[in-house]
């Protein structure tokens, strides 16, 4: 077995302190989102996008029903697993995993 010298935990975010986005980095950040996005989700029906915080998750879903009142088509929003959310049309949910069944 390994020995782990000078190994530490990361401070929590509320030890650190995380600073809100400003409002202005905050309109950019989503554009970005939106042309992002937007573009993989035209180009392959979906797109993937990390969203460690209620914030991150906010925004994304914020995207979503931007880019359905700019389609006029919906975009659905689903949580992945607790790190992920999935952003699709219609037609393009994922599909279950399925476990292999012992022979």
């Amino acid at each position: 077995m390994r020995d782990l010298y000078n190994v530490r935990l990361r401070p929590t975010e509320a030890e650190v302190g995380v600073a809100p986005l400003t409002d202005e980095e905050e309109q950019r950040f989503r554009a970005v989102l939106f042309s992002e996005l937007g573009n993989k989700i035209a180009d392959q029906g979906y797109a993937r996008f990390p969203a460690y915080t209620p914030e991150d998750r906010r925004r994304l879903v914020d995207v979503a029903q931007r880019l359905t009142a700019h389609w006029g088509q919906q975009v659905f929003v689903e949580a992945e697993d607790l790190t992920r959310l999935r952003l699709h049309l219609a037609g393009h949910e994922a599909r279950p995993q399925t476990r292999p069944t012992p022979s």
